[in-house]
């Protein structure tokens, strides 16, 4: 049997896609998306999940946007540092897409879906920058998101990222969080986490 097709099952033909970003503010339509990071989901043969292929990218702020103050002191982002090696948004998401698109192929998935703590965020962020970017053809379901904030709720009690990530017995860098790339790996393992663990008693029961 091909594992990679298992996951097509799971969530109702969706791919789950743990989302990150970093931005120079929270307004979606003027502040700039700095870092965009992905993890996909694999299933096993057992039916659990697992974080899966993983892809990053560091966002010039694309004419006209703003750059909050307190944002870049919160991420510590340098958005005109040489040594990000920034892509323009358009480029980040055109290369994205087209990957995550391919996954859902491989997969027998009909769409992506986009994973985060406190999804909301980073779907409006990636919603709006591929407006800007006038590309009307996503992976993702435009509206639809899995908000790990609200699962840890419901799972331990917990909806902020560090104190879910212990609840699970998760390892959790301080000093490596707010970059979208760890950030969006630590999301990714605490989904799976939840997943499983609702996995576990369904097949118990």
């Amino acid at each position: 049997m091909n594992n990679h097709h298992l996951i097509s099952q799971r969530f109702r033909g969706f791919l789950p896609i743990i989302i990150d970003v970093e931005t120079g503010g929270i307004d979606p339509r003027k502040d700039a998306l700095l870092e965009l990071a992905a993890v996909s989901i694999k299933m096993d043969e057992q039916g659990l999940i697992h974080p899966d292929a993983e892809y990053h990218y560091h966002i010039l702020p694309f004419e006209g946007s703003n750059l909050d103050p307190e944002s870049l002191a919160f991420n510590k982002i340098d958005p005109h540092h040489p040594f990000r090696f920034a892509v323009p948004e358009s480029e980040a998401l055109h290369d994205l897409f087209s990957k995550i698109k391919k996954e859902c192929k491989q997969k027998d998935c009909r769409r992506a879906v986009i994973v985060g703590h406190n999804a909301w965020f980073d779907q409006h962020f990636v919603n709006c920058a591929a407006t800007r970017c006038k590309i009307t053809k996503m992976p993702f379901h435009r509206f639809t998101s899995f908000d790990t904030a609200t699962l840890s709720g419901l799972a331990y009690g917990q909806t902020v990222l560090s104190k879910a990530l212990s609840a699970a017995n998760i390892p959790f860098d301080t000093e490596q969080a707010h970059s979208a790339l760890y950030d969006a790996q630590c999301t990714a393992q605490l989904f799976c986490a939840i997943v499983n663990q609702w996995h576990k008693l369904s097949v118990l029961s």
